[in-house]
């Protein structure tokens, strides 16, 4: 699309139209994806075609094809290996989600049921096994090597971030270099990696590469902070799970982190019996959220935010001025800006 048919982007886009600006770039690119992804989680299995439907019309931001997309087109093109590997990327995350789900003992999932709570956690179990082969056996189709070793590094990454998260679970000991670490794996190489093989398949020089690499992992990390905000912040309808789903699963999250390095023994006791109990029972949400609002660390994890925000736009300076650039400045403060 030509830059005459949307003009500039705001440089800090807080309306839903700058949102759609971004998304309309790779609008027909998307329904293509839309279609891979049905393609791709067809089986002769009725299960799995069934629930790989079921994990399609749940719909999703689709905001890891989209930065493929984008990168791509700033780099270069959007051909047919694109395509797939747009696709791919969000098949791998699909599978996380669905693993997650289990390992959280999650019932909902944007509003609905989840698919361990709806076909129960064995067949999750193996259908989220499936879309992570399914994944690499559509990614190495394309014979590109190196963006086979993107995949790999980065779904390895993921299920470390993942093992690790575990250890940490129902510990109030956790600090921020230790979150971070976790959110850098579980969720900002993939951003990461999708970034990178957009620059790959326009063949950017490897410093360029790099910066895109650095882009994505910041974007991500923007992404999960705000993930944790607004868990604290939003609401069921919005969320499509109840607030405070983090605290109920064993997980701190940065505000928690920020109010317990200030507030009170009694209010650290209070978070602490909620990590024991999984359930707020001795302790309402009310009381945490309380805890959250008066020492104010909402705030302090957004700035953290805002600041891998900005840190993810001065990466873009390697490459030359054109509206998928603009696209891809706009996307981190979509990330500050989104509601759910």
């Amino acid at each position: 699309m030509a830059r005459s048919a949307l003009g500039h982007f705001p440089r800090n886009p807080g309306s839903s139209v700058a949102a759609h600006q971004i998304f309309s770039l790779v609008k027909e690119e998307l329904q293509e994806v839309e279609r891979e992804f049905a393609r791709q989680s067809a089986s002769s299995v009725q299960t799995i075609s069934d629930i790989g439907r079921y994990l399609q019309e749940g719909g999703g931001k689709r905001i890891r094809p989209t930065l493929l997309l984008l990168c791509a087109k700033m780099c270069g093109e959007v051909d047919e290996a694109a395509i797939k590997l747009a696709a791919v990327v969000e098949f791998i995350h699909t599978a996380t989600l669905v693993h997650d789900d289990i390992i959280d003992g999650a019932d909902t999932r944007r509003g609905r049921s989840s698919v361990n709570h709806k076909w129960g956690n064995p067949t999750t179990v193996l259908v989220g096994d499936w879309l992570y082969m399914q994944s690499f056996f559509v990614a190495l189709s394309q014979r590109n090597f190196h963006v086979l070793d993107i995949l790999i590094d980065l779904t390895q990454r993921m299920v470390e971030g993942e093992l690790i998260q575990l250890t940490f679970n129902g510990n109030h000991r956790i600090t921020e270099q230790d979150l971070l670490d976790i959110a850098k794996r579980k969720t900002a190489y993939l951003f990461s990696g999708c970034a990178r093989i957009g620059g790959t398949l326009g063949k950017v020089s490897p410093a360029q590469e790099e910066a895109l690499a650095r882009y994505g992992l910041n974007v991500g990390l923007a992404f999960q902070l705000v993930d944790d905000i607004l868990d604290f912040s939003s609401s069921k309808k919005v969320l499509g799970k109840p607030v405070l789903s983090d605290l109920k699963e064993g997980k701190i999250t940065l505000p928690l982190i920020y109010a317990m390095d200030v507030c009170s023994s009694e209010e650290t006791r209070k978070i602490k019996t909620v990590l024991e109990e999984k359930e707020f029972k001795s302790v309402s949400r009310e009381d945490i959220l309380s805890i959250i609002e008066k020492y104010d660390t909402l705030r302090k994890a957004r700035s953290r935010a805002t600041r891998f925000a900005r840190d993810a736009e001065e990466t873009l300076e390697l490459f030359s001025q054109s509206t998928f650039r603009e696209a891809l400045h706009a996307i981190p403060q979509f990330i500050l800006d989104r509601d759910r």
